[in-house]
């Protein structure tokens, strides 16, 4: 495959596994980048497969959970600022949200996934998702499925919209018109939590690979959980309210509905870890110290145990689930193999992000990601 972009003479290996994934996960088109100071930003393939146009340097395609870090970014901003305590109840900022026993939850809990609200017990219809109040009194009525912090549990959705409330509650602006106004205008970011039209023509097109595994039933948590009692398709690539439809992505999903180039994700990173281009860095090193303390691993709610653990927000170094530089590395991931982290040890941001939806065994982005810790030394 010849691929587009370039990479530093000391990371050679890194575009050599980009072009192997092409060969040997049939890759559709992808993106990587690896900065601080820039050493990789390589792309290649085919953004949309029905008409064959090329994935260019500024196209962009959803990146589901990964939003999940954008969103944590802000939250960890405003506690730095002092102007949000994760520790305090939730109550403080959203006096609303105390009621039905979920008076003792902060903001710690619902980014380690410890809030017992992995899924809704109403169900809003796609059009009052879109328009973000009804999801909020739906939060507010809920009643925790186990005793707050007493374990843990995925919390696909109500994991943006609640946090996003309080983001909204503590600036006055939603939680992807703030993500703009405090870090990704000024940075130039091509990442967005709600598209914005004009960018729909550079927007690549999901695919499923064949073989993927379907969703259990509609009366699963697990199903629930991903669709929000069924709002949502998904993966949904040629239907309504799925994840190729303009107006999902153009509305505010903020627990799984950001659209990025890997450039823009990378760049968040690294602004919050090293700072770019001689900027301050966005996260200071005790504000990382705090995100990338263990708050949930091991067995879940469901019964789960994939090897993940969960900081304040962030995926945390997980060899058996997803592997990248450390213990001061944090990340997100996202359905259909995106990923991106930071680590303020090595200078990196990274993201990986690619249009073709493989699932349970996906180990393009793992593949990268030590390629980029043998270049470092670290392999």
């Amino acid at each position: 495959m010849q691929h587009s972009g370039w990479a530093d003479e000391r990371f050679g290996a890194v575009a050599d596994v980009f072009d192997q994934n092409f060969a040997e996960f049939d890759e559709l088109g992808a993106a990587v980048f690896a900065g601080g100071r820039k050493v990789v930003d390589l792309w290649g393939g085919v953004a949309d497969e029905r008409t064959g146009r090329a994935w260019q340097e500024e196209t962009v395609v959803p990146v589901f959970s990964c939003a999940k870090g954008v969103v944590s970014v802000c939250v960890h901003l405003l506690a730095q600022e002092g102007r949000l305590d994760l520790d305090a109840p939730v109550a403080r900022y959203w006096p609303e949200f105390a009621g039905a026993g979920k008076e003792t939850i902060t903001p710690r809990m619902v980014l380690g996934h410890r809030a017992g609200l992995p899924v809704l017990d109403r169900t809003p219809t796609f059009e009052e998702i879109t328009e973000w109040t009804p999801v909020i009194r739906a939060i507010e009525e809920q009643e925790p499925l186990w005793a707050p912090g007493e374990t843990y549990e995925y919390h696909a959705h109500v994991f943006g919209f609640l946090l996003g409330e309080i983001i909204r509650r503590v600036t006055g602006l939603t939680p992807g018109a703030y993500f703009r106004r405090a870090v990704a205008d000024d940075l130039g970011l091509r990442t967005w939590i709600g598209l914005p039209e004009h960018e729909l023509g550079s927007l690549a097109r999901l695919v499923e690979a064949p073989g993927r595994p379907p969703m259990p039933g509609p009366e699963s948590i697990l199903t629930r959980m991903v669709t929000m009692n069924g709002a949502f398709a998904f993966p949904g690539v040629d239907v309504p309210h799925g994840w190729n439809d303009p107006a999902l992505l153009g509305a505010e999903i903020p627990g799984a509905g950001a659209v990025s180039s890997a450039r823009g994700l990378a760049t968040l990173y690294a602004a919050a870890a090293t700072g770019v281009d001689g900027s301050t860095r966005l996260l200071t090193r005790d504000t990382v110290t705090d995100a990338v303390r263990e708050q949930s691993a091991g067995t879940s709610w469901l019964g789960f145990d994939m090897g993940v653990r969960w900081g304040s927000g962030f995926l945390l170094d997980s060899p058996a689930f997803r592997p990248t530089l450390g213990p001061r590395s944090f990340a997100n991931d996202g359905a259909g193999g995106q990923f991106a982290f930071g680590d303020d040890e090595f200078g990196v941001g990274f993201a990986y992000t690619a249009n073709k939806m493989i699932g349970h065994g996906d180990d393009r982005a793992n593949r990268l990601v030590a390629a980029v810790r043998k270049c470092l030394g670290e392999g």
